[in-house]
């Protein structure tokens, strides 16, 4: 069995994972970054789309940026329909001139990838985490099965951002960390289809028949959702009835059909919204994912991760070159207060736009949040700050 040193050690090529990597990297700090799934999949893996103008300021600084501003699509609004009437929210209007950019969390991980290629730096695919111990110690180990074999790796400090249901979590003893969840009685049916956009804005939709979201990757590629009971099977949704679902909720007596193209990726996804607290074990810190988790209803997944990975980077680089602990002592309480305030907008979005299957109680009150927002500027306000720009605040 091999072994190996090195100063950080990142379970997880996501967002988070690959920019830690990054940021430690141009600081001289060592890192491994280790990843479970083929290069392939964590490519093609389609995930979040919207990133705050605060977080895409950042990346750009960082110097992962420059593909996002090339090619990112710049969205100064979002729509909101109901009733069958579509009503613009002018998020830059309502909110310092500021912007959302629209660019795939794929896209931003192949940046990343790209980038830590070019130097050099370890990065390994199909390599999965087996055991991580000595957490407690001055230097844990986590052992790992790679293609090219087994290998234990001896370092200061461990990061997980490998989701909920990850190693990094699992390997925190039993009842040190609490895990807040929340689970939706709604799913989404996803899919990406070779269409052009037929909007320039997000559109956002409650119909008394569920939720629909009309997005976008590129000029060329249109994200939708459908909101679907939660024992849905893909087998239930041939090409044509997904279609003519999403014609029918995004109705209105003003718009065309929407843009119908080749279906080249489905999936669907419960809703669900999680946080582990605190963030950090000893010497295993956690972000992304492996630490919350948020309905993409508010768009605020990936930006959280990155907003962690924001604190985090310093926080590491402080400790491992002069021996200050105080910004990793704050880290947890510092990232938990911007998570349940995006947990927060978060479930305010999910529940205003998902009609409840058997509650018209909440309907109602559904119904009155969405008039609210589309009536006072004030409400309207809220909404594009929290949008545009929570993970900065």
């Amino acid at each position: 069995m091999e072994s190996v040193r090195t100063q950080v050690v990142i379970i997880g090529a996501g967002p988070a994972g690959l920019l830690l990597g990054h940021l430690l990297h141009r600081e001289g700090i060592d890192n491994i970054v280790l990843e479970r799934r083929s290069n392939e999949y964590v490519l093609q893996r389609v995930r979040a789309g919207v990133i705050e103008w605060g977080i895409a300021n950042f990346l750009e600084e960082a110097g992962v940026g420059q593909r996002m501003r090339a090619e990112g699509l710049v969205h100064h609004g979002i729509e909101m329909r109901f009733d069958g009437v579509s009503h613009r929210i002018a998020l830059s209007d309502l909110y310092d001139g500021r912007a959302i950019t629209v660019y795939g969390q794929q896209e931003v991980v192949k940046d990343l990838i790209n980038v830590r290629r070019s130097y050099d730096a370890p990065l390994h695919f199909d390599s999965e985490v087996t055991g991580i111990e000595g957490l407690n110690s001055a230097h844990p180990t986590v052992t790992v099965t790679a293609p090219e074999g087994e290998m234990t790796i001896s370092a200061d400090f461990v990061v997980g951002c490998d989701g909920s249901h990850g190693v990094s979590v699992e390997s925190v003893p039993r009842g040190y960390m609490r895990r807040f969840e929340r689970v939706y009685p709604f799913s989404w049916l996803g899919i990406l289809a070779e269409a052009p956009p037929a909007t320039e804005e997000l559109i956002y939709t409650r119909h008394s028949r569920g939720f629909a979201l009309y997005s976008m990757r590129s000029p060329t590629l249109s994200r939708l959702y459908l909101g679907v009971r939660p024992d849905e099977t893909l087998d239930a949704w041939p090409d044509e009835r997904i279609w003519e679902e999403l014609t029918v909720r995004m109705a209105t007596d003003h718009t065309a059909e929407i843009g119908q193209g080749p279906i080249i990726e489905r999936g669907i996804t419960p809703m669900r919204s999680i946080v582990v607290a605190p963030m950090r074990y000893g010497r295993l810190l956690l972000a992304g994912d492996a630490a919350h988790i948020v309905p993409p209803t508010g768009a605020k997944g990936m930006n959280l991760a990155v907003a962690d990975v924001r604190l985090l980077a310093p926080a590491l680089v402080a400790r491992i070159r002069g021996g200050d602990e105080s910004l990793l002592n704050s880290y947890s309480d510092d990232s938990l207060r911007r998570v349940w305030r995006a947990e927060e907008f978060s479930t305010y979005m999910t529940q205003m736009l998902h009609p409840h299957p058997t509650d018209d109680f909440e309907n109602g009150v559904q119904m009155a949040r969405l008039r609210q927002v589309v009536e006072s500027e004030p409400a309207a306000r809220a909404l594009a700050r929290n949008y545009v720009n929570l993970s900065s605040v």
